[in-house]
């Protein structure tokens, strides 16, 4: 069974490569500034990605040196741990279906709502304890303080495109009618009624509106973007892992049939 053997291992070598993206998510992910101060899937994808590489290499080593059990036990963690990454996929598709940006009249960046967002999402914001870590790590990035050294007329910052967190967590919303002094400094708020965010605004460096609904909701949009960056790797390493696995199966199967019969005919010649 020797060249069937060398197929299933070279299968289950492609089998490892496909962990690399499925880890590479998981880690890229944990590297980002919002993503840093809100850890939910960064350490599941790694975690993920690791097993898939330790049962890819356990598969390796069953289909090079012929231990068949271990080549068993390759085929069902494998398929257990391709159903698991589908249901990763699925989850991740499924939080972030809901949840997008609303113009804001005169400005090219958008502004976020807290109640577009699915439920799975604001529960990870809105308890108090939780996000008054998420708040100590976002005043801690330079996240807004870059802001002030990228724009200083007021025309150039209106005109810009910020992301999600920046609209939401450095500024007050529009609607407050604040006046423009720097991107993290506003005076004479026109209409203080118009949102409970206009109370929450501070020219504090270190509280400016990362108490607001606004801050939570650019903050989800943050994520939402880079979750479905993130669910793309991990959809082609899905698929990818499927193909492998199909033609592992294939392999074994016709590798079990030749063993069986290579034992026949030993058998019978020795009748």
């Amino acid at each position: 069974m020797p060249l069937s053997n060398n197929v299933i291992g070279c299968i289950n070598f492609i089998a490892v490569l496909l962990s690399i993206p499925v880890i590479g998510a998981g880690i890229w992910l944990s590297m980002g500034a919002v993503n840093s101060c809100v850890k939910l899937l960064q350490w599941p994808m790694i975690i993920l990605g690791i097993l898939i590489l330790l049962v890819g290499l356990a598969g390796l080593i069953g289909g090079f040196w012929r231990i068949t059990w271990l080549l068993v036990v390759y085929l069902v963690a494998m398929l257990v741990l391709i159903v698991l990454l589908g249901v990763l996929i699925g989850f991740i598709y499924m939080v972030t279906m809901k949840g997008s940006g609303h113009p804001a009249p005169s400005r090219a960046y958008l502004e976020y709502s807290l109640q577009d967002f699915s439920g799975y999402l604001r529960q990870r914001v809105q308890s108090s304890y939780k996000w008054e870590r998420i708040r100590t790590c976002l005043s801690t990035t330079n996240i807004c303080p870059e802001l002030d050294q990228r724009f200083t007329m007021a025309l150039d910052f209106f005109n810009a495109h910020l992301s999600p967190t920046e609209s939401g967590c450095c500024k007050p919303p529009t609607k407050c009618g604040f006046n423009f002094v720097n991107p993290t400094y506003w005076i004479s708020p026109v209409d203080m009624s118009a949102d409970t965010d206009c109370l929450q605004w501070s020219n504090d460096q270190n509280t400016l509106c990362y108490s607001c609904d606004s801050c939570k909701a650019g903050l989800l949009a943050n994520l939402k973007i880079d979750w479905l960056k993130a669910d793309m790797f991990l959809l082609s390493a899905f698929i990818g892992l499927i193909i492998v696995y199909l033609f592992g199966c294939c392999a074994f199967r016709n590798a079990k049939t030749e063993d069986t019969f290579r034992q026949y005919k030993h058998g019978y010649t020795d009748t």
